[in-house]
Order: structure tokens, then C-alpha cells, then sequence
């Protein structure tokens, strides 16, 4: 009789155990819920693309960050009202830039965050402006160095921001947005560069994208690839929603005009926030 008392005094105290750890259990669900749907703020990190160089009326107080409300974060925000609204994306800015400059807005309250970064880290810049005044052999080498720091550094720079963003905002949505093929091949560009140039720039842009998508979905972030809403609106297509070499705003060339940010970026992001 004792040993069946102890027995059943044992089987509930066990069953207790259950129920509180259960209880608990259900309680900690509910808080992330709560945190999650009162996480509500949009935060848009990254480099020019995502500041919107190219589509002017810049932001006087961004100074040499160049952000827009003709961008893609802030039509977006505009457009969804989100309960708050940070834009710390800058002109130039690298991984490492991101990390160290634009982070202080997220939080506990970020439930999306919008990026684009990667483009300034492989020397895109300096790859376009190699390829327009140096020649072609000079160009094409220019690319092959690109693509090797995409292949081999890359990936590990843009693990250290994605890690980042998540330590920083973890109820946060995040999408990764990529970059634009520049040039429709065989269109209607008569000077300029080649058309053998042309598809390497267009290459090693697709592998900037691949790459990054690779390693945006290793986070468990979303990636946004524009190529398909660009096309039909690349440099040589007769209606660009890039700028070609903007000798009047060199920083403009190779950007998305307004049109881009509208049509190009703006419905990949919604199509991924949403």
C-alpha cells in the first residue's frame, strides 16, 4: 500500500511537472506571437541602389548618402505606413559599412528589413569605369577580378551582415534585394562598349546575384531578383530605366533612374514584404 502511495505520488508530481513545463511552454509561444506582431517597424539598409542614387530629388539632410524618397524603401513605406520608418542605406556603402553605420535603428520592433549590398564590396564602380576608357582586354581582366572576390570573399562578408540583422531585429522579415542586368544584348547602342564586354558585365552581375541569393537563403531571408522586371529597360534597350555614363553626374552612371526604383525594384520588394 505505501509503496502504491508513493508510486501515485511520484505519477502526479510528474504530471504536474508536465503541465507547468507545458504551460510555460505555451506562454513563451505567446509572448514571441505578441513580440512578433508588435514588430511592425521597416528598416532600409544597404548602398545606392537601395538609397536611389540616379532617381534625384535627394534628401538634402542625407548629404553624401544620396537617399531619395523616390527610392523603393520610402515609396514603399509611403505607400504601407508601417508603424515606423528608418532609411540608413547610403551611396558607397560596402558590408562592412553597413554593419558598422546602419544597424542602430533595428530592434525588437523591426519586422522588415529591405538591403541591397555587395555590388560596392566586388568594385563594380571601378569595373564600369575600366571598361568605358580603358580597352577591351583591360575591361575584361578588370571583370575576372571581380568575379574571383565574389566567388571567393564575398560570401563570407555578407554572412557577417545577415548574421548581424538577425542578432539585432530576430522578429524581422528580411529581404535581400539584388542588382539589375545592365545591358540588353544586341539592342540599339551603336558606340560604347563592346558587345563582348557587355555580356561579361551582364555575367558577372548574374553571378553577384546568384551568390548573394545563396547565401540570403542559407539566413533564411528572402532574395528579390530584379533581372526579370528590368528586362526590357536595360542600357541598349531604347527605353533604360538605368543611366548610362552620365558625364554631367558621373556618381548617376549605372544607377536606376526613378523609373527603375518604381518599376524595377518597388514590385519585387512589395511581392516579397507582402
Amino acid at each position: 500500500m505505501r509503496l502504491s502511495r508513493i508510486t501515485a505520488y511520484a505519477s502526479s508530481l510528474l504530471l504536474a511537472t508536465a503541465f507547468a513545463l507545458t504551460g510555460a511552454t505555451a506562454a513563451q509561444a505567446d509572448q514571441q506571437i505578441d513580440q512578433q506582431a508588435a514588430a511592425t517597424g521597416y528598416v532600409a539598409l544597404g548602398d545606392s541602389y537601395s538609397s536611389g542614387v540616379g532617381a534625384g530629388g535627394y534628401d538634402s539632410g542625407s548629404g553624401n548618402c544620396k537617399r531619395t524618397p523616390r527610392a523603393y524603401p520610402a515609396l514603399w513605406a509611403a505607400a504601407n505606413s508601417p508603424s515606423s520608418f528608418n532609411f540608413t542605406a547610403c551611396s558607397g556603402a560596402r558590408t562592412g559599412d553597413v554593419v558598422a553605420n546602419q544597424l542602430g535603428p533595428l530592434g525588437s520592433g523591426t519586422g522588415l528589413v529591405s538591403l541591397s549590398v555587395g555590388g560596392n564590396d566586388a568594385g563594380f564602380a571601378d569595373v564600369m569605369t575600366t571598361c568605358v576608357l580603358q580597352s577591351e582586354s583591360t575591361c575584361l581582366a578588370r571583370i575576372a577580378t571581380a568575379r574571383s572576390y565574389v566567388e571567393t570573399t564575398l560570401p563570407g562578408n555578407l554572412d557577417k551582415v545577415y548574421t548581424a540583422i538577425s542578432a539585432k531585429a530576430p522578429a524581422a522579415e528580411v529581404v535581400v534585394l539584388g542588382y539589375p542586368r545592365f545591358y540588353k544584348l544586341g539592342g540599339g547602342c551603336l558606340a560604347g562598349l563592346s558587345e563582348k564586354e557587355r555580356t561579361a558585365i551582364n555575367s558577372a552581375a548574374d553571378l553577384l546575384n546568384s551568390t548573394t541569393a545563396k547565401r540570403a537563403a542559407d539566413h533564411g531571408f528572402t532574395f528579390g531578383d530584379v533581372t526579370s522586371t528590368f528586362t526590357g529597360h536595360e542600357i541598349c534597350s531604347g527605353d533604360a530605366w538605368l543611366h548610362s555614363v552620365n558625364w554631367t553626374n558621373i556618381g548617376e552612371s549605372y544607377h536606376p533612374k526613378a523609373a527603375g526604383q518604381s518599376g524595377g525594384y518597388l514590385p519585387v520588394f512589395s511581392a516579397a514584404a507582402s
